[in-house]
């Protein structure tokens, strides 16, 4: 299993996504851009805007690689001059309120023969909490970690509540999902392939996954207050890319392309001075499960 090959099969699994998201829109289509870095390797990014269901949405690709930065090597603690990094990344904002906002990625980093590592996660950000599609949801990021390990999702579940929360805030930024990050051997008793297997798994489930959870609501009507409300929570999603996202500080600080590090921010949301949810509302129940450590399944 080389980087190579890495790097090759999540080509595959961008493209598989990109198929199944215009077939679900029905209107819009990607646009992609092929791009190179300064430094080594480069990536596609493909956008989609303005569809009918999806209001803006990207399914990246890249394979980067060059000297490391001063400042990652100390974050990673290591002396190696040079890096190769590979991965897919997915941010997905539809029009409808009802419909939720997903976040996908799945990636590949290394140093050397012995220092190499997987990363990645799927995690659900809905506008309003619906019971039903977040049992949905997280039964099927389970069944994917149950064929793989039977830690994994308890594991990774925990890690995504931990990770996927806005401090400032003291929420969550939506219902949380699985995310891991540096997955070796010595960590997980599964071997590389065998870990690299589980990252295309994951990958894999993306589209299903993510189709059945649109098809649930996106006829579903909505009003300007709904509307605003969602405007609310991509603010929320806003501030958490921005201030905790290690994937976007690590593309920034790796001199990275700007505009596929940002297009996880969505094309409108508002901040409203001091919102406070109507009392019994569903606007004030979503706050109150956006909670760490609530058992899904």
């Amino acid at each position: 299993m080389t980087k190579e090959h890495i790097a090759e099969t999540y080509q595959k699994i961008q493209d598989e996504i990109t198929q199944a998201l215009e077939a679900l829109d029905g209107g819009a289509k990607f646009e992609e851009e092929v791009w190179e870095r300064e430094g080594g390797g480069g990536g596609r990014t493909r956008i989609i805007q303005n569809g009918n269901i999806l209001e803006k949405g990207g399914v990246n690709f890249s394979a980067v690689h060059g000297k490391l930065p001063e400042a990652i090597k100390k974050a990673f603690g290591v002396d190696e001059e040079y890096f190769f990094a590979t991965g897919v990344s997915i941010v997905i904002h539809p029009n409808n309120p009802h419909v939720p906002i997903i976040h996908m990625n799945i990636r590949y980093f290394e140093l050397n023969e012995q220092i190499r590592w997987f990363g990645g996660g799927i995690d659900l950000t809905p506008h309003y909490v619906i019971d039903e599609d977040a049992k949905f949801f997280h039964q099927q990021l389970k069944n994917v970690c149950d064929t793989h390990h039977p830690n994994f999702y308890a594991d990774f579940k925990t890690w995504a509540d931990n990770y996927f929360f806005i401090k400032h805030r003291n929420e969550t930024r939506g219902i949380g999902g699985v995310f891991y990050d540096k997955l070796t051997p010595e960590k997980t008793g599964l071997s590389y392939e065998q870990i690299f297997d589980f990252s295309c798994d994951l990958g894999r489930i993306f589209a299903p996954t993510y189709i059945e959870l649109v098809n649930r609501h996106r006829d579903q009507s909505y009003t300007q207050r709904e509307k605003d409300w969602q405007l609310i929570r991509r603010g929320r999603y806003v501030e958490f890319n921005l201030v905790y996202d290690s994937g976007t500080k690590f593309g920034l600080e790796t001199n990275g392309r700007i505009e596929s590090i940002l297009m996880s921010l969505p094309a409108q949301a508002n901040w409203f001075y001091d919102f406070k949810a109507e009392p019994g509302s569903q606007e004030e129940r979503t706050l109150d499960l956006l909670k760490k450590d609530i058992p899904w399944v």
